[in-house]
């Protein structure tokens, strides 16, 4: 499978960072299947950064490399997803044992859902029944040096 990393620099040889701001599956390299989803990605990276270049990085992972991983796999935006990703995004801790996290990619559609989910405003139920109709894209978030090491670095395109 070819997966996109969008940032404000050329990726070659990814890495886990220790510190992370509060995303949806927690610290981790965050890829997608999405060539546009990660476009989009590294173009937020560069306006908060504020730096001049938007760069999508393409790996390749084998099919058969996943079988061997530890893999939480979220299908839709369910209970168990809407759980997930607020606790990492409110930074709760989490025992997080996954080489690898795949699942819908929380977007700026979602994210007024997800805020008033976290103020109250709704319940569970209500948050998932307004979630599933969005044509969420995904994300595959690589959680250990084990997982990282399997994708092989194809080329960087230069966003415009």
């Amino acid at each position: 499978m070819i997966l996109y990393h969008g940032s404000n620099v050329e990726v070659r040889r990814p890495k886990l960072l220790k510190k992370q701001r509060q995303l949806d599956f927690g610290a981790g390299f965050y890829t997608t299947s999405d060539l546009n989803q990660a476009v989009r990605w590294a173009k937020r990276t560069s306006w908060r950064l504020g730096e001049p270049n938007s760069v999508v990085s393409v790996y390749e992972l084998r099919d058969d490399q996943i079988l061997d991983l530890r893999t939480l796999r979220f299908k839709i935006p369910d209970q168990g997803w809407l759980r997930f990703i607020v606790a990492n995004r409110k930074g709760l801790p989490i025992l997080d044992s996954w080489d690898l996290i795949i699942g819908p990619v929380a977007n700026d559609l979602t994210a007024s859902v997800i805020d008033l989910f976290l103020d109250g405003m709704y319940d569970e139920d209500e948050a998932i029944r307004r979630l599933l109709p969005q044509k969420l894209k995904d994300q595959i978030t690589f959680k250990t040096n084990t997982a990282i090491q399997l994708l092989e670095w194809k080329e960087a395109i230069l966003c415009e």
